[in-house]
């Protein structure tokens, strides 16, 4: 689950790290009163939207009256922002955050995330801020710093100071970018984050490191513990298919190809989309209904899938262990007659309970394909959307 700038922000300053005074605006009609709430001038408005890019967008602007301030926010309130994560469709500005702005000498980055391949969460720093991490990688990966973090034991104070010793820093700015080491790691691991960044780490002259800008995403399956963050969920930023998959308790990522699938198990829906494409196909979607989901599941399953107008077929591949076929053949007929099936269908079915599937599937007088295996299934889900 990702969060806006102002609750990233919150979450670090819990943790001890400094950050520009700031209110965030959520509605228009809320401008006066906060208003109100500013620090001294002068500002930044800063649209709160889930992507990065936003300043070479145009999604922050400088303020340095209250008038600037509503000029700001009326420029960028329902404005398309379209940046390189975006692509070419863009989102709309729906928030902003209004902060004081801030005056730094230098700009560093540090930010906390998962590394899959050393098995921990990883802090990365640098001395070159204000830069697209990918891009530094890229094009000086000597200029960044790794420094494991231990999930149980975390990240203590001494080594805190060593990693900022790294980056060339003394006296003060040592100890004050020390301190938001520490504060980043801590609010890392206790809010089971899958990314916390800070990009720019803005260092004044006399040395004080304030957070000038934090992205932050929370791991999806440790949300349960973490129930008070739920609030923060912004439905508006995400893909309301994604919304609906979430609600009705299945994984699904939208894709951009023509051929939807619905699979139990998530090794088996990658080789499935593998499949289509080595046929020549495109998956338009991960969809996993699970081991254990009912028919209204799979029902609802199979309406995402179709509410995908890029859906030109789909392909159902089961195989049926703790998942019975039946049940797959049940929410196939059900969602298939509320939608009005119109495009191409294949259905491979095997495991448990599969004759009875087959039976459901072969009574309920839609029109569809039946495969005996997988790579039959993708060669004929291919060439009837062709």
């Amino acid at each position: 689950m990702k969060l806006h700038e102002y609750q990233a922000k919150t979450v670090l300053q819990q943790a001890g790290v400094p950050v520009p005074q700031g209110v965030a605006l959520l509605k228009k009609e809320d401008l006066p009163a906060v208003l109100k709430k500013l620090p001294a001038g002068p500002w930044v408005v800063k649209a709160q939207v889930h992507t990065g890019g936003r300043g070479k967008a145009g999604g922050i602007l400088r303020a340095g009256t209250a008038a600037e301030i509503e000029t700001a926010a009326a420029t960028l309130f329902g404005k398309k922002l379209v940046t390189h994560q975006t692509g070419p469709d863009g989102v709309i500005i729906q928030k902003l955050y209004i902060e004081q702005a801030m005056t730094v000498q230098k700009e560093l980055y540090a930010a906390c995330a998962i590394d899959r391949a050393r098995g921990c969460p990883v802090l990365m720093l640098s001395t070159e801020g204000g830069m697209d991490i990918e891009e530094l990688a890229r094009t000086k990966p000597d200029a960044i710093i790794y420094e494991p973090v231990d999930p149980v034991a975390g990240f203590p104070a001494y080594r805190a100071r060593s990693a900022a010793a790294r980056l060339g820093l003394q006296g003060a700015a040592l100890n004050s970018v020390a301190g938001v080491i520490s504060g980043l790691a801590k609010a890392f691991l206790a809010w089971d984050a899958a990314l916390l960044e800070i990009n720019p780490l803005g260092l004044s002259a006399d040395g004080k490191a304030i957070a000038m800008d934090a992205k932050m995403s929370l791991d999806d399956s440790a949300l349960f513990r973490h129930p008070d963050a739920l609030a923060w969920r912004d439905l508006a930023e995400e893909n309301p298919l994604d919304v609906r998959a979430s609600e009705a308790g299945v994984n699904y990522i939208a894709l951009s190809g023509t051929i939807g699938c619905l699979v139990n198990g998530a090794g088996l829906a990658m080789a499935t989309m593998d499949l289509i494409k080595f046929h020549g196909g495109e998956p338009a979607n991960f969809l996993d209904v699970g081991g254990g989901a009912n028919t209204q599941q799979v029902t609802e399953a199979f309406r995402i899938i179709l509410s995908d107008t890029k859906v030109k077929g789909v392909l159902v591949n089961i195989f049926g262990g703790i998942m019975k076929c039946d049940v797959i053949a049940n929410g196939i007929v059900a969602a298939a007659k509320d939608v009005g099936m119109k495009v191409p269908l294949v259905v491979r079915l095997e495991g448990t309970n599969v004759e009875e599937g087959r039976r459901i599937l072969k009574d309920s007088g839609l029109k569809l394909t039946a495969a005996p295996n997988l790579t039959e299934a993708a060669e004929k889900i291919v060439a009837a959307t062709r």
